[in-house]
């Protein structure tokens, strides 16, 4: 069992860690938290507001094993939570961290992606929103999450492979588990 902290800042993306959230507690009985600033309720872009568990700058990396930031347009905003020390504490302590959408913002600013193979919506985005970003070297163009070790990415178009990487890392001996977690939420994508 892992326990899977999420990050989620208004409005946040709500199909993003929908997925992952219940695959984590339904099929691996994982222990799923919430965690915003202020520890305030979060509404989504679809219009539901969440209840959290606590705040984010309360939360400190014994809490969980794994440290998912979620999307939102906020995070392309100066009024964007300023997570870089967390986000280093929690690498530090060997946590899976992991950021979709407009959450990889948050990693490329706490330069967490430099060296490391990464993607997010596409390199421009990471150029333009993170100042400082030094990581076009290893940013990958594909439409599936990225795992560079206990490091995830994703654009906000790839919920599935995000919700498979990180649950992946977190249950390394789930192999044939992961594979057919993928396989089953990719028949959508088959041509008839």
């Amino acid at each position: 069992m892992a326990r899977i902290a999420f990050v989620v800042i208004p409005p946040f993306a709500d199909w993003e860690p929908a997925l992952l959230a219940a695959g984590a507690r339904d099929d691996f009985r994982d222990q799923v938290s919430w965690w915003s600033p202020g520890g305030r309720p979060v509404p989504s872009i679809g219009g539901m507001t969440i209840q959290v568990d606590g705040a984010v700058e309360d939360f400190s990396p014994e809490k969980a094993d794994a440290l998912v930031l979620i999307g939102s347009s906020t995070w392309m905003t100066p009024q964007s939570p300023d997570l870089t020390p967390l986000l280093r504490r929690a690498v530090e302590a060997g946590l899976v961290v992991a950021g979709i959408c407009g959450a990889t913002l948050a990693l490329a600013r706490a330069g967490l992606l430099e060296g490391r193979a990464h993607t997010s919506n596409d390199l421009e985005f990471l150029q333009k929103h993170a100042p400082g970003y030094q990581g076009a070297a290893h940013y990958r163009d594909v439409p599936q999450a990225v795992r560079d070790g206990r490091i995830i990415t994703a654009s906000g178009a790839a919920p599935t492979t995000f919700a498979t990487e990180v649950l992946g890392a977190l249950h390394p001996d789930a192999g044939q588990a992961m594979v057919d977690f993928r396989a089953f939420f990719a028949r959508e994508h088959q041509p008839p």
